[in-house]
């Protein structure tokens, strides 16, 4: 298998990852969670599900997990045999393999026995890790793919510590605002906060029940956006040299800027159903989009912020 049949394979696996987060997200907003009751892997009893759109819902859903969950089995042995020099596309093919059974275990049991919101929450953040691994996966056998496909041409970057440690940060409380915007979510807190950017009216609410909650959400997503605005500003002035580290930084700041007015979409269409789960689902895989990007930024300025000789070895290895 060469480089151009495992960068489709890995394409193919991302696009199934989005389609079981996207699944995900649309049993969370419809509330088809018990649409085949405290059943699986039947629903009701049955391998094809009664004609009801919560039960239509929720099987399809398990059905696209169950795709994402072979097509993480393929991405692991087609990398592991055909891409041994490349430890980093091998431990992405392995996390999302991972976590693509953890949160389908998650699941599971949140269907036989029932969860808390806290839990619940924690299900959607697994999710959200095999579907930034599968992008970074993506991502990295495109790279890939294009290295061997041209000359043997590398740009050697200075990325330093202080700027790759501010990206880690970065992602990682990304991954905590997105555990609290799940977390608001599952105890149907959105509508705590009436009206957007004030929170009913008031620039400090009431921080009580749903509305702290919501409220609490609101203001470490702004802090989510100050810090991303801050970190694309240094990958785009900072490393002229690097349309790589420059694009990441654009894509990261307008995902999060574009999830930032999806979330006011969300407060203007709560009382609108038809529109409501669209906004809702749009949010979603925003939100999700621009994790991923940031996983991959993070590997990529450790990668870059090698020695040179670190770098020129590993360019040696990839050939």
């Amino acid at each position: 298998m060469n480089t151009k049949q495992l960068k489709w394979l890995s394409y193919v696996t991302f696009v199934v990852m989005f389609f079981a987060t996207f699944g995900g997200t649309v049993v969370t907003k419809t509330a088809s969670g018990l649409g085949c009751g405290h059943e699986w892997p039947l629903c009701h009893g049955q391998f094809v599900p009664a004609h009801t759109v919560a039960s239509l819902i929720e099987y399809s859903h398990r059905l696209v997990s169950g795709l994402a969950g072979l097509s993480s089995v393929a991405v692991v042995v087609a990398f592991w045999l055909y891409a041994k020099k490349r430890k980093d596309l091998r431990m992405y093919s392995v996390l999302t393999l991972i976590f693509v059974i953890v949160q389908a275990i998650m699941g599971a049991l949140a269907v036989v026995y029932g969860q808390s919101s806290a839990v619940l929450a924690f299900h959607f953040g697994f999710s959200l890790i095999a579907f930034a691994s599968s992008l970074m996966l993506a991502l990295g056998a495109r790279k890939m793919d294009k290295d061997n496909g041209t000359s043997l041409r590398k740009e050697f970057v200075s990325v330093s510590p202080v700027f790759r440690n501010f990206v880690w940060a970065v992602t990682i409380y990304s991954y905590i605002v997105v555990y609290v915007g799940a977390y608001v979510s599952h105890t149907s807190s959105a509508g705590g906060c009436s009206g957007w950017p004030l929170c009913n009216g008031k620039i400090i609410p009431d921080l009580t029940g749903s509305v702290g909650i919501a409220f609490m959400h609101r203001m470490a997503a702004l802090v989510l956006l100050i810090a991303v605005a801050i970190m694309a500003h240094y990958a785009y002035w900072m490393h002229r040299k690097s349309r790589e580290l420059r694009s990441l930084g654009v894509a990261a700041v307008t995902l999060c800027l574009l999830q930032v007015f999806s979330g006011a979409g969300i407060v203007y269409t709560l009382s609108k159903p038809e529109l409501y789960i669209f906004a809702a689902l749009l949010h979603n895989l925003l939100i999700s989009s621009m994790f991923g990007v940031l996983c991959y930024l993070s590997v990529r300025v450790w990668q870059l912020g090698k020695k040179p000789v670190e770098q020129l070895e590993t360019v040696a290895s990839n050939v």
